[in-house]
């Protein structure tokens, strides 16, 4: 997930301090997270809310079919 989140950065034009004044916690506590890749959904959610842009979680079938 932290590769997806810093590519949108990239695609909003943000940097992780932006990111983290939005999400209103340190730079150092996201930048932290991040390294850990360690996000809960409600962390995510909160991030595509800041971001603009909308999170889906999905399981997918071996058959590529998501649930």
């Amino acid at each position: 997930m932290e590769k997806k989140i810093r590519h949108l950065l990239v695609e909003k034009e943000l940097t992780i301090g932006n990111l983290a004044e939005k999400l209103e916690m340190s730079q150092a506590n996201l930048s932290a997270q991040l390294k850990r890749d360690n996000f809960r959904e409600q962390d995510l959610i909160k991030i595509a809310e800041v971001l603009g842009v909308r999170y889906e979680a999905n399981f997918v079938l071996e058959d590529e079919r998501k649930i």
